[in-house]
């Protein structure tokens, strides 16, 4: 039997369409700083009383976010990661920037990674959900909530409170989940993650992640720079079939080899663009892995955010 999720759930009414609080981030600095003799230790963060001095408020925000976090632990960003997420702090659609996403913002506890695994081990189908009004209401108002609804109303809110921090701007848009044992590819080919309801919208943040097993596949760089070869490779992909380079099957593995296509690290929050085409945006275009015969167990899931 999955482990049971953690009991303390926020007491939360809000629909999941309202906006996340206003409070700017940047001025939760310091309440999870611990001074010592030698200088002040942040979580997961060890300074000395001159790299504090030297820290922006975004890092130093980023740095005391663990305490409020419930499934989720921030990562350590490298200088370079670091780069791309002050730019994209002061603004988000910066294109030459998106040509280096998705990067990895958090990774599941393990005892979060393992309940969810487990409990979507127990079905032998894909169960697919849309977070809306009806859902809220269904699972946390008028009913009772399932482990999988527990757990994601928790990403929910680890990921809302990094995205107050990362991309100020960010706001829920909408998301969907699913669990259990995935038998083929969902969806099948190349896609990116659009804004239909919204048709105005350019380039917005989007975090994924999938547990345990099926990383998603992704066009890294600057796909147009790719040449006529990987772009005609690319539409094999995208509408599944034969092109002079070959069939799909063939060409989603040396698209593999030649790392134009890379692979998306399970058990982590992945941060990528999803949106509508816009020359300041490169939405990124992914692709689900296949499952080997016989299929496997995962869970994913996904949350989109528009820019107010």
């Amino acid at each position: 039997m999955a482990p049971s999720p953690p009991k303390s759930l926020p007491n939360r009414r809000s629909l999941p369409s309202d906006p996340l609080m206003d409070v700017d981030p940047l001025t939760l600095v310091g309440s999870a700083v611990e001074r010592t003799q030698t200088g002040y230790v942040y979580p997961g963060i060890r300074s000395d009383p001159s790299n504090e001095a030297s820290m922006t408020p975004l890092h130093q925000a980023w740095a005391t976010l663990q305490p409020r976090l419930k499934i989720l632990e921030p990562m350590q960003f490298s200088s370079d990661h670091w780069s791309l997420i002050e730019r994209m702090h002061e603004n988000f659609n910066d294109r030459e920037a998106h040509t280096h996403l998705p990067i990895p913002i958090a990774r599941f506890s393990d005892a979060a990674r393992k309940a969810i695994y487990e409990h979507a081990k127990q079905f032998n189908d894909v169960k697919t959900v849309y977070v809306n009004d009806s859902w809220l209401l269904e699972k946390f108002v008028t009913g009772t909530p399932d482990t999988m609804a527990n757990y994601v109303r928790l990403y929910n809110d680890d990921v809302d409170e990094m995205m107050r921090v990362l991309v100020p701007l960010a706001r829920y848009r909408k998301e969907h989940y699913a669990y259990g044992k995935f038998t083929v590819p969902e969806p099948h080919g190349l896609h990116t993650d659009h804004s239909a309801e919204d048709p105005g919208s350019a380039g917005e943040p989007i975090c994924i992640a999938r547990i345990e097993t099926l990383g998603t596949h992704y066009a890294a760089g600057d796909y147009k720079a790719y040449d006529a070869e990987t772009q005609s490779m690319l539409k094999a992909l995208r509408y599944w079939i034969s092109v002079p380079e070959g069939e799909p099957e063939h060409i989603l593995d040396e698209l593999l080899k030649r790392e134009t296509l890379k692979t998306i690290p399970v058990n982590n929050v992945m941060l990528m663009v999803a949106g509508n085409s816009s020359e300041n945006a490169q939405i990124t275009q992914h692709i689900a892995a296949r499952p080997s015969d016989g299929g496997l167990h995962s869970a994913f899931f996904q949350r989109q955010y528009k820019l107010t």
